[in-house]
Formats: structure tokens, sequence, C-alpha cells
């Protein structure tokens, strides 16, 4: 599993777009995580689902709640991570109303979160593969800070939780 003090691995992740501008078409654009990284401070939020309970009613809408106050410590962008592909976390974003706020990143063949070691194998409830829930904060590709939700639980990831960390 990664841990503080490590450079994030490089993956592929999708974001689905409403507007097109530079070099940005409108739908699923593909970005690497290094090159998103570079120079940047960010709060990188992850879960197992687009639409699930916690997701949908805590997790998602405390970043929203609190973006202002997490931009205000410096933060040039909050990610929201889940093993879904663009188009679901595309709608899910619109759903919850993130607008600019937060980038909702799809890792549709969890390349990314099997980079971390924060896979969560959920086949037998019928899921698949899925992300840990867990923050991190990340400074220049770096992991400065890393909280992984335990089983079960939303204590450590949530959006007051990482404002602290700020």
């Amino acid at each position: 599993m990664i841990a503080v003090g490590q450079k994030l691995p490089n993956a592929t992740l999708y974001e689905f777009l409403d507007e097109a501008s530079e070099g940005c078409a409108i739908g699923p654009n593909a970005f690497e995580v290094e090159k998103l990284t570079a120079g940047k401070k960010i709060v990188i939020f992850a879960l197992p689902g687009a639409f699930t309970p916690t997701c949908s009613a805590k997790h998602v809408p405390g970043y929203v709640e609190h973006f202002d106050a997490i931009k205000a410590k410096g933060v040039d962008e909050i990610w929201c991570i889940s093993v879904n592909d663009p188009f679901v976390m595309g709608a899910w974003g619109r759903d919850q109303k993130v607008g600019k706020k937060i980038r909702m990143l799809g890792d549709g063949s969890a390349e990314f979160t099997k980079k971390l070691g924060l896979e969560l194998d959920l086949t037998a409830r019928g899921l698949g593969l899925r992300s840990d829930r867990y923050a991190m904060i990340v400074e220049n590709g770096v992991v400065t800070t890393l909280d992984r939700e335990a089983p079960g639980k939303f204590e450590v990831s949530d959006a007051a939780s990482i404002l602290k960390k700020l």
C-alpha cells in the first residue's frame, strides 16, 4: 500500500467534461496522474462507488460543503475517485451538484487503485473490485497524508477531517 512520503504511481484517470476547453473535448477525457499533480496541492478522496448510500449522502456532499475552506488552505484541486467509468462519474457529479468544485475521476479498470494498493474486493457482494474509502493530501505528486477507513466506517476520510490536516 502507498505510504506517506511516496510519490503517487502514474496511471490514467478519466473525467467526463460537460464543456469543451483547450485540449479537452466534451465527454470522457483521459488524464495522467503524474501530469495532473505536478506543482499542485491536491486533496484526493476515494470511495467504493458512485450513487452508493454513504458516498452520496455524506462523502461527496461534505467536500462540496467545505470546498471554500479547503481551497482557502492552499489546495489547488479536490478529486473524487471511484472504480466507475467516466460516464457514471459525470452523471453522479451532476446529481451531486459538484460543478467545478470537485473533479469526478473514473478509474474504471482500477488501474490507479490497484497501483496504490487500496483496492477492495466486493465480488462476494456482486460489486466486483472497488476502491477502499480513503482521503489523502498530495503535494507535487507526493503523498503528505493518507487516511484509510476501516471496513464499514466513515470517520477519517470526510472533508471535516481532511480540513483539520490542512
